[in-house]
């Protein structure tokens, strides 16, 4: 059974335009850090602006929080929130074997994007947004080329689990990984997630605003960043799109 983290409240909205703003405009009058939960969402995004396609009953939540660490640690728990979703995704299927992290952001199911993460940074608050396929997915055309097909948890593994079911697992997941960061700094953290990135030791593509950069996957570094093999040398890359 879930317990549901001391100190983190809980919003559960029939419909918003997008958790992410609702979270922007909870914050300023807020000072603990809570979940947002929507069943629909009429104005949702991804990264880079991108629209975010949100199914009926799928899920799509926002946790804000007030970290005070520097800007370059606060980014990095964007691999807290995929060490949480991994493990929700554990604790409802009860398997581990489909499930891999994607840097990023995404968690892979059997090959394919069954979630995504987005960090938007306000001047006092953090909104790590969330969005699981986990009823449907998206048709193959809504996402840009050479990216992971998108994946449902139902179809892929017969699980029918609920947004606030997901969320019950997801909320404790990100509070046991958060205090390891809080308390230990990223190595743990690192640690953990590399243990179930896809693709480590293979080659892949890292597209920037500016170059693809061709390489094998062969660590993320102390500080986030994606570190590939190439012909020419290590190379470290802070941000990018990445392809198989």
């Amino acid at each position: 059974m879930y317990i549901w983290p001391d100190g983190v409240g809980r919003t559960v909205l029939p419909s918003v335009d997008s958790t992410m703003s609702e979270a922007a405009r909870v914050a300023a009058s807020s000072t603990f850090p809570q979940w947002i939960l929507a069943h629909s969402q009429t104005a949702a995004h991804g990264r880079r602006g991108r629209p975010w396609v949100n199914p009926v009953g799928n899920f799509s939540a926002t946790l804000l929080m007030f970290p005070t660490e520097p800007p370059e640690l606060v980014a990095l728990r964007s691999f807290v929130a995929s060490l949480a979703l991994y493990d929700a995704f554990v604790a409802v299927t009860g398997r581990t074997d489909p499930f891999a992290l994607k840097w990023p952001n995404d968690v892979l199911l059997n090959g394919g994007k069954v979630a995504g993460i987005l960090l938007e940074r306000g001047s006092s608050h953090l909104a790590i947004g969330i969005g699981v396929n986990l009823a449907e997915a998206p048709e193959r055309a809504a996402v840009e080329e050479g990216a992971a097909a998108p994946v449902s948890l139902a179809h892929e593994t017969g699980a029918l689990v609920q947004p606030e079911e997901f969320l019950d697992q997801l909320a404790p997941a990100f509070a046991h990984w958060e205090a390891q960061f809080t308390t230990y700094g990223f190595a743990p953290i690192r640690t953990a997630w590399l243990a179930r990135a896809a693709r480590l030791g293979e080659p892949i593509r890292a597209r920037t605003m500016a170059e693809t950069h061709h390489g094998t996957f062969e660590t993320v570094d102390a500080f986030g960043n994606l570190v590939l093999a190439t012909p020419k040398g290590k190379l470290s890359i802070p941000a990018a799109e990445v392809y198989f």
